[in-house]
């Protein structure tokens, strides 16, 4: 990294970034110390002996098979299903109620819809003839 820096320093003088050389030689250098490095562990792997240990061999067993499902006890429902309808899947019918009541009617709240902003120059709405600011909009 050293030599690197050293031979970075005159880029300078070509108007280039030495920086952005000093980078990209760097990983041009790591990339060529791992595939290096990839092949010398390939070449020892290729080349070493390992010794290998002989046992005498085992009968293999077999996995029980599973055994078959019983297709005489299944019963086809489709005919039960259509005839009950829409009542046996889940729909917008199914609400659950919270309060547990089935007579209980769950309205829906409106959002709180407020009225136009008073101005602070404005006059107050409270009918005294002052601005607002010197009125009620004192306090606030």
């Amino acid at each position: 990294m050293d030599d690197l820096k050293q031979s970075v320093q005159t880029v300078y003088l070509e108007q280039k970034d030495p920086l952005v050389i000093y980078k990209v030689e760097a990983y041009n250098l790591f990339k060529n110390l791992s595939g290096s490095v990839n092949k010398d562990i390939v070449s020892f792997l290729a080349h070493a002996q390992l010794p290998v240990q002989e046992e005498a061999p085992q009968q293999v067993q077999q996995a029980p098979r599973s055994q078959r499902t019983d297709m005489s006890r299944l019963q086809a429902n489709k005919e039960e299903i259509d005839a009950i309808g829409d009542d046996y899947a889940a729909n917008e019918k199914d609400y659950f109620d919270p309060s547990g009541h089935p007579d209980h009617v769950v309205v829906k709240q409106e959002p709180i819809k407020v009225g136009p902003k008073v101005g602070r120059n404005d006059p107050c709405p409270c009918g005294s003839g002052k601005k607002f600011k010197n009125c009620h909009g004192k306090d606030a």
